[in-house]
């Protein structure tokens, strides 16, 4: 190495040594962020906006340092962010110190952005910040998860609108109900008792008034008496024995309608036994609840229960009820037009002309029992020509909001909901009606106006007093009141008895939102069993899990959800509330294999 090159190399390493000692001229590293904090901690969606609190110290180091400090707050995704600028900062003598409040409107990229704060000083203005630091990512919007007829990819289409009726069927022509044959213990055998009479009676009535079965589901159940057996056979053997019994009575039970199982060592309906039983105070119930709920396992639970006061007198009351088969219908009725009324009906639209021969409650009842809704159009418009009427405007309309579920183009969707929107303004001028009102609310919940949509069916529901009107009217008012913030008096909007696998996670859900674990959890539980491959039932019980610490059931749940749901997925990869246990290895393994595990 030649001697000029050494002394230039000793020359600046003294002038390094010297700038290093200057400490007045040259800034010490620091962390100036550090003190900085964001309350809450996990931002949360909230009457469609997000409000938190951010505030931190900047400690003074000495006369120089930090020097015309700059801290500002940034919300940032990989595709968005937003600058919500500069805090104004108070100085003493040890420190500069600052404190703001936010309330912003809430975007959907939100949920996947990092709150960030950016720290700068010095004279010079820079692009990018000299220190950052990040408060907090993502945003839980758990209530965004209320079903409100939104179409997903791998989930079934929802279905939406009402049709104004006819008078000779119902608004929605669906039936379900549910029928319970009691058993002596350790049987199997059908005792025609006073009790079974009546409910194979009822059933009877419901089948001839509507004889078309969609569904039927025999779940044979036993209790935990140790007269009941050790194994599941004897709820299977009850629930062959109901369906052999139903066939052998002439009524018609196809393999493609029909489910027979059975529940064992699952205190599912014992939970529901317990809602409606009045013999014990609530506080008792909550101690029962903590047992049913506690992710214990059976034996377990069984022991901890038989501790609880009163215990006996509950089990008395309450295990003979579990042995039972369980007959849950799902039917409608498949009443129509005549022969020669269908053929009359047929030769109008196929000729163009005519079709006063029919009158509108004809036309009307073809409408509604026409199997497409192509079917359903043609009949609907050539009434919109013969009759002065509300109902095939708002009728015609119901069929462009389906329609308009059924495609994925947007620009598609929106023409059909334009449509719709003109069809429904028709008919609310020659017609008041709670289904116009109804409709509009739906179709305006599309478009995001969830204010507005929630007066139409505010008002639609005081126009009739139609239980089966109000149960769908008040379900979706319900979704709205979950986006709306009011959890509690959503809850209220599902007290009718749903059977339905999304009104049942959306009852969930409020009770979730409003913190009652244990009816939130009996919803749950019912929206699964209802459809099991919905997956929202199951993404509900590892919320319920995550909140009470129980993280394994939180994992065991969330893997059943995201098998199901594609939606669930992308979701459950950022959604803060699982964020303990995302950083364990076990949660993306659980991600990887979920779909093996749905109907284990």
């Amino acid at each position: 190495m030649s001697i000029p090159l050494i002394k230039k190399q000793i020359i600046n390493i003294f002038l390094l040594v010297l700038l290093t000692g200057c400490g007045s001229r040259i800034m010490p590293k620091s962390n100036f962020l550090e003190d900085s904090k964001i309350s809450p901690s996990k931002l949360e969606f909230f009457r469609d906006s997000i409000q938190f609190e951010v505030s931190g110290i900047i400690p003074i180091e000495s006369v120089m340092s930090p020097k015309n400090p700059q801290v500002s707050l940034h919300f940032v995704s990989r595709e968005n962010s937003m600058d919500l600028g500069k805090f104004p900062l108070t100085k003493n003598f040890e420190a500069y110190r600052y404190s703001k409040s936010f309330k912003i409107a809430y975007e959907p990229w939100m949920e996947f952005a990092t709150m960030e704060l950016h720290f700068n000083q010095g004279e010079k203005q820079t692009t990018q910040p000299q220190e950052r630091k990040g408060l907090t990512k993502g945003v839980i919007t758990t209530p965004l998860l209320a079903k409100i007829g939104k179409v997903y990819a791998d989930e079934p289409i929802p279905d939406v609108g009402l049709y104004i009726p006819t008078g000779v069927a119902t608004i929605d022509q669906s039936r379900a109900q549910t029928f319970e044959i009691l058993f002596l213990t350790g049987s199997a055998e059908i005792n025609l008792t006073n009790s079974n009479n009546e409910q194979l009676k009822r059933l009877q009535t419901f089948i001839t008034e509507n004889p078309s079965i969609k569904k039927i589901r025999i779940t044979g159940i036993q209790s935990p008496e140790s007269g009941e057996g050790k194994s599941s056979a004897l709820g299977n053997s009850r629930a062959k024995t109901v369906y052999e019994y139903l066939k052998n009575s002439g009524m018609i039970l196809r393999d493609s309608t029909t489910e027979v199982k059975s529940r064992w060592k699952d205190w599912f309906d014992l939970r529901l036994l317990l809602r409606d039983y009045d013999k014990i105070s609530t506080q008792r119930k909550d101690q029962y609840y903590d047992v049913l709920l506690s992710g214990s396992d059976f034996i377990s639970q069984s022991d901890q229960l038989k501790r609880i006061s009163g215990f006996d007198q509950v089990s008395r009351d309450l295990y003979p009820r579990l042995r039972v088969a369980k007959i849950e219908i799902e039917a409608k009725p498949t009443t129509g037009l005549n022969q020669e009324d269908a053929l009359e009906l047929r030769r109008v639209l196929d000729e163009g002309r005519g079709g006063k021969s029919l009158e509108l409650s004809e036309w009307a009842i073809a409408g509604e029992y026409a199997p497409r809704l192509r079917d359903k159009a043609e009949i609907y418009s050539k009434m919109t020509e013969l009759f002065r009427s509300a109902l095939p405007y708002n009728n015609l309309a119901v069929v462009r909001m389906k329609e308009a579920q059924q495609t994925l183009d947007i620009d598609t969707k929106e023409k059909l909901w334009d449509e719709a929107t003109w069809l429904l303004n028709q008919a609310a001028r020659l017609e008041t009606s709670p289904y116009i009102l109804h409709n509009q609310g739906q179709i305006l919940i599309f478009q995001g106006n969830y204010w507005e949509a929630y007066q139409k069916l505010s008002d639609a529901s005081v126009l009739t007093k139609n239980e089966d009107f109000l149960k769908a009217n008040e379900g979706l008012r319900g979704a709205l009141d979950i986006i709306r913030g009011d959890y509690r008096l959503a809850t209220l909007r599902f007290e009718s008895s749903y059977s339905d696998a999304k009104d049942l996670f959306n009852k969930g859900l409020a009770s979730f939102l409003a913190k009652d674990y244990a009816s939130a959890s009996l919803a749950f539980e019912e929206s699964v069993i209802a459809q099991r491959e919905y997956g929202y039932g199951f993404y509900g019980l590892a919320m319920i899990a995550m909140a009470t610490g129980q993280k394994e059931i939180a994992m065991i749940q969330l893997q059943k959800a995201v098998a199901a749901s594609e939606n669930l997925y992308q979701k459950a990869l950022t959604d803060p509330l699982f964020e303990e246990i995302r950083s364990e290895p076990e949660y993306f393994e659980l991600l990887k294999r979920g779909d093996e595990v749905l109907f284990q």
